[in-house]
């Protein structure tokens, strides 16, 4: 059985390509959110084995979310993502409960091993 994930990102496409790597791959995707609200709202929902949270997003950002994820449920596995490989970001992100980081665009076995490492 796949393990269970949850997209967050603000873009449709950006979804969708994360969506087709991890189902290639033998992942599940539950759900599907556009921001940070919806992640916490989805992720108390579904409970995935895994989140993968972009970090610029509307309504609230992807660290915000993730704070309030790991609040909640502080064994939730979240993996960050995002266009800006910026070293502040990544030090938040991590230093706020995220167990790695993927940069986009997307490498497919970047990916999965990102996922997999995580999820070990």
């Amino acid at each position: 059985m796949g393990k269970r994930i949850l997209i967050v990102d603000d873009a449709a496409f950006m979804r969708m390509m994360i969506k087709d790597i991890l189902v290639k791959n033998g992942f599940e995707v539950v759900g599907e959110a556009a921001d940070g609200v919806q992640a916490i709202e989805k992720y108390m929902e579904l409970k995935p084995d895994l989140v993968t949270m972009d970090i610029t997003m509307p309504e609230m950002d992807g660290i915000q979310a993730l704070k309030e994820i790991k609040e909640k449920d502080p064994s939730a596995t979240v993996i960050m993502c995002s266009a800006m490989g910026q070293q502040a970001m990544v030090i938040d992100a991590i230093s706020a409960g995220a167990k790695d980081f993927i940069v986009k665009p997307f490498q497919a076995d970047r990916v999965v091993e990102a996922i997999e490492k995580a999820l070990s």
